[in-house]
């Protein structure tokens, strides 16, 4: 799929270290550009000033559709301002989508990932869509980052690092490093055996590498179009091939302590149907309070917006 000019589906993961830091990195490039069409072609984008009325007919029979729609932030406005700005501009994309696909997922994008996608999800349910089917990129990025640079730091390919990011996507974000593993052991249980140590000063290091690491790449490039683009391109798959991978995606969650009917980032079992079943992570204790800030501080923020708009 084209957008401004880039090949969705080929983003290389500048952000990681490469495309060998992605799945599919050193995949031939005939192979990938196949995949490409088929996204093409399945994930129509969905975007207020690239999308005229007449052009949600286009969208008819796709299986996923990629909402990215948003506004720029202006100059004094308040997080809240841009939320509700950004809230209408789903208030009138989420329901020409589903008039004309009434049965894709939809994948959202747009920042603050989190409350957008809880936005969207409210949206859809007016159409019958159940919030499964409405899922954001959540932590999925923010994840790939923490593996890759426990893998730099042990020497690991990063496939082999097992680890999450969950919450918020965004300063509030939770790295569980209690569930962390590496060949099926505990970071400080490889430390011992690989002689590689992991102390404070490491992990400090790496929480601020996958905590701040968007704020950098701004400084630097002005935008963080790759990782995100590559991370996209990910779940796009998985949902089109039902390949039934656990992702950090967000959608609104149910059944799970302290996250009760909050949009955040946990592991999700993600297949065609979108978010099949949420997998809540056994954390320790400083963990598990940080996640209850992480969706506490999402909640007042949804209710904030919901007030606006009732």
């Amino acid at each position: 799929m084209r957008h401004g000019g880039v090949d969705f589906g080929l983003c290389a993961c500048h952000e990681l270290g490469g495309p060998g830091d992605c799945d599919g990195g050193s995949q031939p490039r005939a192979r990938a550009e196949a995949e490409a069409n088929d996204i093409y072609h399945a994930v129509p984008f969905a975007h207020p000033l690239a999308v005229r009325a007449g052009d949600y007919q286009d969208l008819a029979g796709a299986k996923v559709v990629v909402l990215s729609g948003g506004v720029a932030q202006r100059p004094g406005e308040t997080r809240l301002q841009l939320l509700e700005r950004n809230a209408e501009v789903f208030r009138q994309i989420v329901p020409s989508v589903l008039r004309h696909a009434p049965e894709a997922v939809l994948l959202v994008v747009t920042n603050p990932v989190d409350i957008m996608t809880h936005l969207a999800a409210e949206f859809a349910s007016a159409f019958g869509v159940p919030a499964t089917r409405v899922i954001g990129s959540g932590t999925t990025l923010d994840t790939a980052r923490f593996r890759v640079l426990l893998g730099r730091h042990f020497g690991v390919d990063s496939h082999h690092v097992h680890g999450y990011v969950v919450g918020e996507h965004g300063d509030s974000e939770v790295l569980a490093w209690s569930q962390a593993t590496i060949a099926g052991l505990s970071l400080e249980e490889f430390a011992k055996v690989y002689g590689t140590p992991l102390g404070g000063e490491q992990r400090r290091q790496i929480d601020e590498q996958v905590r701040r690491a968007a704020y950098h790449i701004i400084n630097g490039k002005g935008a963080t179009y790759f990782g995100i683009g590559s991370a996209v391109a990910r779940i796009a798959d998985v949902l089109l091939h039902d390949q039934r991978a656990i992702l950090t995606i967000c959608t609104k969650i149910e059944g799970v302590a302290d996250c009760e009917s909050v949009t955040l980032a946990l592991p999700h079992l993600v297949g065609g149907a979108g978010a099949l079943a949420t997998i809540p992570l056994p954390l320790d204790a400083v963990e598990q309070e940080g996640l209850r800030r992480s969706a506490g501080i999402l909640r007042e923020a949804i209710d904030s917006l919901t007030k606006t708009f009732s």
